[in-house]
């Protein structure tokens, strides 16, 4: 007998669990996004000195959110980040959804790929780039959950 594809497996496990695929899906990008926005005192790579690149992030299912050219801090003030839009967005996704994540602050694309002599953050690209292990893990996660 031969070994069924992962993507097989995949639709097999979808066809014995209704709604299997959409967990799988949300739950993948909620991670890709912590995993975005993951400081970098956590072990992540967003450099967070006074949070206001972290709380411009926007989720969209309709278009990439657009930089703000200019914006930037205020001096001394500091900007707390709530993750709730982009989870009621996630939330709120159908299955053939485009979920979009991105920053509205002015300096999002120097910080992802280095600008006046500062290397690259890459936090964007190095979430995205975990995609497809964080979909294989939360399959795996969700099918033994459920004792599949």
């Amino acid at each position: 007998m031969a070994k069924l594809s992962f993507s097989a497996q995949v639709a097999a496990f979808a066809e014995k669990v209704p709604g299997a695929v959409e967990s799988v899906f949300k739950e993948s990008v909620q991670e890709v996004s912590e995993e975005m926005l993951k400081p970098t005192r956590e072990g992540g790579r967003m450099r967070v000195d006074t949070g206001f690149l972290r709380a411009s992030a926007l989720a969209s299912t309709t278009a990439m959110p657009r930089i703000i050219a200019g914006s930037g801090p205020v001096e001394g003030q500091a900007y707390p980040f709530d993750f709730a839009q982009i989870e009621a967005v996630i939330a709120g996704s159908e299955i053939t959804d485009t979920i979009y994540v991105g920053f509205t602050a002015g300096y999002a694309a120097h910080r992802e790929f280095g600008a006046n002599g500062q290397p690259p953050d890459a936090f964007v690209r190095s979430a995205a780039q975990q995609w497809q292990p964080i979909v294989n893990r939360k399959a795996a996660d969700l099918k033994r959950r459920l004792g599949l």
